[in-house]
């Protein structure tokens, strides 16, 4: 299962570690996801999703049913 939010989008980036001494060597930054049920009222349905906390926090503020058709018109979610 790839790491990616299917709210917003958010997958892995990459950057630096960098030491004391300045040297340089890559790593990964990981979103923090979750898999985590909803209950969508209109469907009257249980939609299985992998969240970001910012998805999550989405989901709050919008709703399910508007965060999901967003996601679908950006492309994030099938």
């Amino acid at each position: 299962m790839s790491k990616v939010c299917q709210i917003t989008g958010k997958k892995v980036i990459t950057g630096n570690n960098v030491s004391h001494a300045l040297n340089r060597t890559k790593r990964t930054f990981s979103p923090n996801l979750f898999d985590k049920r909803f209950f969508v009222t209109t469907t009257n349905e249980w939609v299985k999703l992998r969240v970001s906390k910012a998805g999550l926090r989405e989901i709050d503020k919008k709703g399910i049913e508007i965060a999901m058709k967003d996601a679908k018109k950006s492309g994030f979610l099938k």
